[in-house]
């Protein structure tokens, strides 16, 4: 069987091919810029030339429409027929409290999609739109959901309540919900193989380190905290996000600067972070740049970055009451190599101690502790959609 993954962004269609008879990706894509003028899909069919076509897409029915014919495209395509297609995998941000996996799409379920969207409202609404757009399109195969939230559902309530009046939580379910949960979930999945125990025996630290950022700590199989909460906005320092500050200052700042909420909402998602302290760039690559070019902002912002993980990290060996290893993924976490030397730096006292040789590495699945370190620091390559891919593949047979 081959599966489509797709993830349906408010103006983008990212998808990708696999076959699961040997998991290979088959091709790649984004469409962008749907429903804007200049919209444009990059395809990048694996053994072939990548392709670029620029058409003004109206919708993501449209932009599906015309994915699944450069699929099937004699010239650039990676399949013969659409009836290659077993299943379709689509990425959904949030399943409330509903789901702890993934399940096949009905009804009922788009339901709870549309029931989150008042607490996903920048992604529920075009994920559902491209759930909606393939299933008319591909009526006739199976549509699978897979939850960002699902993998944190293990949470117990003395993590995942805050300190509010409860008949909020009741009435409106505000609660921390934790996103990235496929990427963390294949993650400790590896970081587990590569330490040698089963998976429902290991006490893991990861960490997702890219423009959204968060970090979760996992014990005999299960997340039993995370740092994003309710929304995406809570915990790590992140590109353009704040993560965790007091709450009065969004009152103080409303007042203060005559934002409205939803000027608020935006101040804080899109205007703070490693944006707003260092005021160079949401990317650290930037801001690296900048710090090593002597720019003070930039460092602060840097250290501050460092500062909010390392207290994670703290906060996480506790509840975890130790650690087996800690994991840095995504494109940060991945690729930047004096971020997650900077990030374990003067944390020997806890048993974590790096090999600054071994930790010149970029995008490859290593363990770069020094010899005498107490806990393993992995670096491994996230694969969301293969996480995506099989769920779909397994619900479908």
């Amino acid at each position: 069987m081959k599966v489509l993954v797709v993830n349906a962004g408010s103006s983008s269609i990212k998808y990708q091919v696999v076959d699961m008879t040997d998991e290979s990706v088959l091709a790649v894509g984004l469409v962008d810029r749907v429903g804007i003028p200049g919209t444009t899909l990059e395809h990048k069919p694996i053994g072939k030339d990548k392709v670029l076509i620029k058409k003004d897409l109206p919708d993501h029915t449209a932009g599906m429409k015309l994915v699944l014919e450069v699929l099937v495209n004699e010239e650039y395509g990676c399949i013969k027929s659409m009836d290659e297609i077993g299943a379709v995998g689509h990425r959904v941000v949030h399943g409330g409290e509903e789901f702890a996996e993934s399940v096949v799409i009905d009804d009922r379920v788009k339901k709870v999609i549309k029931d989150c969207f008042d607490i996903a409202p920048l992604h529920n609404p075009p994920n559902m739109m491209g759930i909606e757009a393939c299933q008319e399109l591909m009526p006739n195969v199976k549509h699978v959901a897979v939850f960002d939230t699902a993998f944190h559902q293990t949470m117990e309530p003395s993590n995942f309540l805050y300190a509010l009046p409860y008949e909020v939580y009741e009435k409106f379910r505000v609660r921390r919900y934790g996103f990235h949960g496929t990427s963390h979930f294949y993650v400790s999945h590896r970081a587990a193989d590569m330490l040698g125990k089963p998976f429902d025996q290991c006490k893991i630290i990861t960490l997702h380190l890219g423009n959204g950022a968060s970090m979760a700590a996992i014990k005999d199989g299960k997340v039993i905290d995370t740092t994003m909460g309710f929304t995406p906005l809570e915990g790590l320092v992140m590109g353009t996000r704040s993560g965790d500050i007091d709450p009065a200052i969004v009152f103080f700042l409303m007042e203060k600067l005559g934002l409205s909420t939803a000027e608020a909402n935006n101040y804080f998602n899109k205007k703070s972070g490693m944006l707003g302290l260092s005021g160079v760039s949401n990317d650290l690559r930037d801001i690296l740049e900048a710090a090593a070019s002597g720019n003070q902002r930039a460092q602060i912002a840097l250290d501050v970055y460092y500062n909010r993980v390392k207290g994670y990290i703290g906060n996480y060996m506790a509840k975890l009451n130790g650690c087996d290893c800690l994991v840095f993924t995504a494109g940060v976490g991945e690729n930047a190599i004096d971020i997650r030397e900077n990030i374990c730096k003067d944390l020997d006292y806890l048993g974590i101690k790096m090999d600054v040789e071994k930790n010149k590495v970029r995008g490859k699945e290593v363990d770069v502790a020094a010899a005498d370190s107490k806990i393993k620091i992995f670096v491994i390559p996230t694969n969301e959609e293969l996480v995506i891919a099989r769920d779909t593949y397994r619900l479908s047979k």
